[in-house]
């Protein structure tokens, strides 16, 4: 019989071949929704793998055989100890804890016609007409004078207000449809409604309180606003100035789609890279070489930042840690010898607009997890590329293990583009790919992921580790 040396990919579906395994897809899929929908912002995020790894018996101190530390809330590094000495390498995998948001300015309050609104500055790539028109919910932190953290999440609860951007009516909206999607929606006007009611004073007839006033309400309804957040929070109007606080989409992470294969929610680039990479470790047994991840803040805006991969977080935790193995050991040589996956998502062929992809090199919803060999854009600028070894090594691990995978590039070439943690990690030397699974509507309020390619993204980075 002739053989077929041609490549097909298949579907991910396909590889699941019984009801029982299906079953541990959904199961799997719901405990994803529960973190998608409590970690929505890259504290949020931080503080789950902490646990989670605390959990797991991770400690603090370098010469622990599991090490897990995280600088300033907003990054995490975590290694599992092998038996080779650390020099020998270590197999990492790279994601990032931050989303597209709207951040709120420093001082975010504006009364205008008795509306009180929230001045914002979006974050990262968004296309600001999905944002308005939608309930939004209020996450982050407020540090006082005296250091005192208050955690703030509004928004979530069935019993709690959600906040809102006003958009404008479609019968005075004709100036703004005959302009650019760019220029039609301004960044200034992305205001998140806090309040409408001013203070309700009593008339009884000991009110000394003019009939006057009535319709002259001033800074009424933003000081009755400050009243309820004083009240809830014992902040005052200063304290806003240094805090952290984002807007984000109110409600749970659901399944689209009435054959429930699909997950729909926000923050999905990256944080099904962080959740899988983190099951993964989790569910990995000590084995020859060091296992580790890292998840790091601002991949969205440039990988600027202490928290960020810019940063020498990484190489402060592994100096650290080279003591406790060997006086001779050398960052260098330990960086040289390390093998990474940068965990970061790869732009699903979208139906609706299939002409903005090379089919044959576009990542499909369904396919497993995909190989993105570089990054960058329009000639690879920017780009960070894998190389053929390494590559190579990669896929025969995962059909080893029968593991699905795919490999695409983000639009056709002249098209778009855009970069990942992976330049970061290849500076050093390192052997280092972009993997992650597809994602439709990405950057969007509700991005969507199929439930088989989360499936096998965390029994591929489990392969991985246990190389």
């Amino acid at each position: 019989m002739k053989q077929d040396h041609s490549y097909k990919p298949r579907s991910a579906w396909n590889n699941l071949n019984t009801r029982t395994q299906r079953g541990e897809v959904t199961a799997l899929a719901e405990r994803y929704m529960d973190f998608l929908s409590s970690c929505k912002t890259e504290r949020e995020t931080t503080d789950y793998v902490c646990r989670r790894l605390r959990e797991a018996g991770y400690g603090d101190a370098f010469a622990g055989a599991r090490v897990a530390r995280d600088l300033r809330g907003k990054a995490v590094f975590a290694v599992l100890r092998g038996k080779a000495p650390l020099k020998d390498g270590l197999d990492l995998i790279a994601a990032h804890v931050d989303t597209p948001r709207l951040d709120f300015k420093q001082r975010p309050l504006v009364e205008q016609v008795d509306v009180v609104q929230a001045k914002t500055h979006y974050y990262g790539g968004i296309r600001k007409y999905q944002w308005l028109a939608r309930p939004l919910a209020l996450h982050g932190v407020i540090i006082r004078e005296n250091g005192e953290k208050i955690p703030v999440t509004i928004g979530e609860k069935p019993d709690e207000p959600v906040f809102c951007i006003a958009d404008l009516l479609p019968h005075l909206a004709q100036k703004q449809s005959d302009q650019k999607l760019g220029e039609a929606f301004e960044a200034e006007k992305l205001n998140v409604i806090m309040g409408h009611s001013p203070k309700t004073r009593g008339r009884g007839k000991d009110d000394k309180s003019s009939k006057e006033d009535d319709g002259k309400t001033g800074d009424a309804v933003k000081t009755h606003l400050l009243d309820i957040l004083h009240a809830k929070y014992g902040i005052r109007e200063e304290d806003m100035i240094t805090a952290e606080l984002q807007a984000v989409p109110a409600g749970p992470a659901r399944f689209v789609g009435l054959d429930r294969a699909l997950v729909g929610g926000y923050g999905q680039d990256d944080r099904i890279c962080v959740f899988a990479a983190l099951e993964a470790l989790l569910r990995t047994k000590p084995g020859t070489r060091a296992k580790a991840l890292i998840f790091w803040d601002k991949e969205e805006i440039g990988s600027d930042g202490a928290t960020s991969a810019s940063s020498r977080f990484l190489e402060y935790c592994l100096e650290s840690m080279l003591p406790e193995t060997g006086p001779a050991n050398r960052l260098s040589e330990l960086f040289l010898n390390s093998r990474a996956l940068s965990a970061d998502v790869q732009g699903a062929l979208d139906p609706d607009f299939q002409d903005l992809h090379e089919k044959q090199n576009a990542a499909r919803l369904g396919y497993g997890p995909c190989f993105s060999k570089f990054t960058g854009s329009r000639g690879k600028y920017g780009a960070s590329e894998a190389d053929a070894e390494y590559f190579a090594f990669l896929r025969g691990l995962l059909n080893s293990r029968a593991i699905p995978w795919q490999a695409a590039e983000l639009g056709k070439v002249d098209q778009g583009g855009g970069g990942t943690v992976a330049l970061f990690l290849a500076a050093y030397g390192m052997q280092v790919i972009d993997f992650g699974p597809p994602v439709l509507s990405m950057h969007s309020p509700c991005e969507l992921t199929s439930c088989a390619d989360l499936w096998y993204t965390v029994e591929a980075y489990k392969a991985f580790l246990e190389a």
